[in-house]
């Protein structure tokens, strides 16, 4: 007897019960795109976790910002050394990265899953020596004590810039120093040189202490220093979101190089560095994108003296290390 009550009232409740019931349904109708449209909203915003070293040549992601397309985000993740940047990339702790090409063959050499298909900087390295020194070329570094980071692209240009002047690493004594603390232990006297990157290098300029010993481009690895990578499995699973991001690089990139006083700028901003040091650092910086054929070579040649000095065991799979497809996709 209840359940007949039950349907009677629930189907012929009358014209109020009915035209509530139809109100509900109303409501409910308009509601709906509303909560859809906000999940929908929430769900196209796209983070991107962007790592980059505590150096002027990794300035770039910090201007992403500036051309970034609706429904993304950027969130710049520091890095005090290259491997490290290489690491999060690795463990996706971080989506992409910018760090040295050196980091990225030692990765792919020990079968991680880094890839680079993008370029990002050339340049931005230097070795110096106390300016009251008599060092005044490589050769008279001989016994002296030398800051270099192990791993890093700096300490593989410095390895054969020794080689072409018939020296080896034995000849120095190397001393294990991060980028940002070089200019502080030059001006100590905790090294006698460094073999270091921008800002650096501008820093001991500016204050006084420091000199250039040499610009070590003169190898047939050229300027090559830093590139833009990610792990294989965002290559292959999200290539649109990688080149969303090479093409921010690209775009920041070419801002950045025709407007170096907002390059001065936001590199003061951001790494914190006095304005006279980034000043002459920034004439020492190639920021970039485009993975051309001679970087793509650089980076070859890179893994073979690598090789040859015993950095790596074996070298790296480069048709796997080196995708160039989007770089050229944008390039058109």
């Amino acid at each position: 007897m209840t359940m007949k009550t039950h349907r009677s009232n629930t189907v012929s409740g009358g014209g109020a019960g009915l035209r509530l019931s139809r109100r509900r349904m109303l409501v409910g109708a308009l509601a709906a795109p509303a909560i859809l449209r906000g999940g929908i909203a929430r769900a196209e915003t796209v983070k991107i976790r962007m790592g980059a070293l505590k150096l002027i040549h990794s300035i770039t992601p910090w201007f992403y910002e500036r051309f970034l397309p609706a429904g993304y985000e950027i969130e710049i993740i520091p890095f005090e050394s290259p491997t490290d940047g290489k690491s999060a990339v690795v463990t996706k702790s971080v989506d992409f990265g910018t760090f040295g090409i050196a980091a990225a063959i030692l990765g792919a050499a020990a079968h991680e899953p880094v890839v680079v298909f993008g370029s990002s900087c050339n340049k931005g390295m230097a070795v110096v020596a106390r300016k009251d020194s008599s060092i005044a070329t490589l050769k008279d570094l001989k016994g002296k004590r030398v800051a270099i980071w192990p791993g890093s692209t700096q300490e593989v240009f410095i390895l054969e810039r020794l080689r072409m002047e018939g020296m080896t690493i034995k000849d120095v004594e190397s001393v294990r120093v991060s980028f940002s603390e070089m200019p502080a232990a030059l001006q100590r006297g905790d090294v006698d040189a460094y073999v270091g990157a921008e800002p650096g290098p501008g820093v001991s300029l500016a204050s006084g202490v420091g000199k250039i010993v040499e610009y070590p481009y003169s190898t047939a690895m050229g300027s090559l220093n830093m590139i833009l990578a990610t792990h294989r499995d965002t290559i292959d699973h999200k290539p649109d979101l990688a080149k969303v991001v090479l093409d921010l690089q690209r775009q920041a990139s070419t801002f950045a190089m025709s407007h170096p006083d907002e390059m001065v700028a936001m590199t003061v901003a951001k790494l914190g560095m006095k304005k006279e040091a980034v000043e002459l650092s920034v004439k020492n910086v190639e920021l970039n994108w485009k993975m051309t054929p001679e970087m793509v070579k650089a980076s070859e040649t890179y893994a073979q003296h690598m090789l040859t000095l015993k950095q790596i065991r074996a070298l790296p799979d480069f048709s796997t290390l080196l995708d160039t497809k989007i770089s050229d996709q944008l390039a058109v």
